[in-house]
């Protein structure tokens, strides 16, 4: 299996097979850090099967742990989602990855009722976060297929913005002139980012942003759907993913190795186990204590690009990452302080 070109042609161009790059789901905001659905983990909009006991959030030390490690598997689980992608599609990887992580649901939805997870609560806004998760899904993979592993997870990083200005504008949340100068300052970034340039900007770019976007809308839906179980959010995300990858995995179907078929495989359980590791993290130490360790995904990117894709990244980029960073963070401290005051 060949290592994926460091220099893919632009969207809308041929594009050889064994330069297709891609990695698994977006990584962690900090919008649903302090989510009071216990299952929702840092801005995936994802839950994970971590357990509903709630804890004492008084272990700081093995919960910056439990962070370090989750993000780290998320990392390397995007290594390995972009190596696969040098030989085979995004539809193989989409359906195998989510078979995988079906069969390790099988028990907990065993548990909790099939019918229960089929009768989900509010199903119209239950169908709307599906086609948000499978849009987002789509764009990231279609988005890193050109862009390097890095450059995709700083616009995905941008999500928790989206998600507060998302708010203001279309649920009516209130938001103070000091949090929309936060958003415009985060906005500011993703502008550096993408390097508006004749040369630099792209369609891929507004892929990954668009892709951002509906990160963004999902973890609003997700927000929205607390009355629904961890198991069948989880659940109804991972079938609509197994579906999308079953239509597109025909075209350009490529039999995969006894090897690579294990690590196929593993995609879905090691996206499985970082979960878990986040989410766990939360229940050992306050959110404001590990989310910004959430952020050293953006150092773990840059460190694997460049050792197995030979990825460079680009002084914009490094910049925006930045200014997208601390406008995240400086949004996640004032909603905490918000929450003190009220």
């Amino acid at each position: 299996m060949s290592v994926p070109s460091p220099t893919p042609a632009e969207p809308g161009s041929p594009k050889p097979h064994a330069t297709q790059e891609a990695v698994q789901e977006p990584r962690i905001g900090l919008e649903a850090a302090d989510a009071s659905h216990a299952g929702d983990t840092l801005g995936t909009g994802e839950p994970t099967m971590a357990g509903a006991e709630t804890g004492s959030a008084n272990r700081p030390g093995l919960g910056i742990a439990m962070m370090l490690i989750g993000i780290l598997l998320f990392v390397t689980n995007d290594v390995m989602g972009k190596w696969l992608m040098a030989t085979y599609t995004v539809g193989q990887v989409l359906l195998l990855r989510s078979f995988a992580a079906l069969l390790m649901l099988s028990p907990f939805i065993w548990r909790e009722g099939l019918m229960t997870i089929i009768r989900a609560p509010q199903p119209g806004l239950q169908t709307l976060r599906v086609i948000f998760s499978t849009l987002e899904v789509a764009a990231f993979y279609w988005a890193v297929s050109y862009l390097p592993l890095a450059d995709v997870m700083t616009f995905y990083m941008a999500g928790p913005i989206f998600v507060a200005a998302l708010g203001g504008v279309f649920l009516g949340e209130h938001l103070s002139a000091r949090r929309w100068a936060m958003i415009l300052f985060g906005f500011v970034g993703v502008v550096i980012a993408m390097r508006p340039t004749g040369a630099a900007f792209s369609m891929a770019s507004l892929i990954a942003i668009f892709g951002s976007l509906c990160f963004a809308a999902l973890m609003l839906t997700t927000r929205n759907l607390r009355k629904t179980s961890d198991v069948s959010l989880v659940a109804w995300q991972t079938v609509a993913a197994l579906i999308f990858g079953a239509v597109l995995a025909p075209i350009g179907w490529v039999t995969p190795s006894g090897a690579d078929f294990v690590l196929l495989s593993l995609l879905g359980i090691v996206a499985a186990l970082a979960h878990i590791c986040v989410n766990r993290s939360l229940k050992l130490a306050p959110a404001t204590v590990v989310v910004p360790y959430q952020y050293t995904q953006i150092a773990w990117a840059m460190l694997f690009g460049y050792l197995v894709f030979g990825d460079i990244p680009e002084s914009g980029m490094v910049i925006g990452s930045i200014v997208i960073i601390i406008a995240g963070f400086l949004i996640f401290l004032d909603e905490q302080r918000a929450k003190t005051r009220a």
